[in-house]
């Protein structure tokens, strides 16, 4: 079956968008998907960046908010502002790390970034990731192993791997090793995946 990879950091708030409604697009497309969360922050701070772009350009924030609010009645995606932004998604990423691809995942990344987008609950705490860990079917134990990882080796691959491809934003999608960038490319990217052929 063709295959996606669906890039993310958990702090994106259209990538929590992109998570709510990839799984039905894919399937409804043929194409197998592979969640890929990483951390946005080395990344930007490669590109000189200190915060979040929504933050450091207040136009661009305000657009943010009000965006969100529209795209996510327009999608019929349950949506809270956080009580924070970015959110800190250090520990569900590297918790992430230590779940296998199909054993629970995408189950634990949908119910990570409700947490944050939808319930105005912290994913950067041990208690919040545990219970999203507990809503996949999983036990604490990718937790515990992330909270031992002295490091977080797994972690820095990943972010290594996202700047091997070129990723500067999330969410991201990748199919053959073409990036596509933005929720709004996501159907772009399944046709591609769905043609299971590189760009000539």
């Amino acid at each position: 079956m063709a295959e996606l990879e669906f890039w993310f950091d958990f702090a994106s708030p259209y990538a929590y968008l992109a998570a709510e409604t990839i799984e039905p697009a894919a399937a409804e497309a043929g194409v197998t998907v592979r969640w890929k969360p990483f951390l946005l922050g080395p990344i930007f701070q490669e590109q000189g960046w200190s915060d979040s772009p929504f933050n450091l350009f207040p136009a661009k924030g305000r657009y943010l908010w009000r965006d969100l609010q529209r795209e996510s009645r327009r999608l019929g995606v349950p949506w809270q502002r956080p009580t924070r932004f970015p959110l800190n998604s250090v520990l569900a990423t590297k918790t992430a790390t230590w779940i296998e691809p199909d054993q629970g995942l995408p189950a634990y990344c949908r119910a990570l970034f409700r947490a944050g987008f939808a319930e105005r609950r912290d994913p950067a705490t041990p208690t919040v990731v545990s219970a999203c860990l507990r809503a996949a079917g999983l036990d604490d134990g990718p937790l515990e192993r992330a909270q031992a990882e002295e490091g977080g080796a797994r972690l820095r691959a990943d972010v290594q791997r996202a700047r091997e491809l070129d990723i500067f934003g999330a969410p991201s999608f990748v199919v053959n090793g073409e990036l596509y960038w933005g929720n709004e490319r996501m159907a772009a990217a399944l046709e591609r995946a769905w043609m299971n052929q590189p760009l000539a």
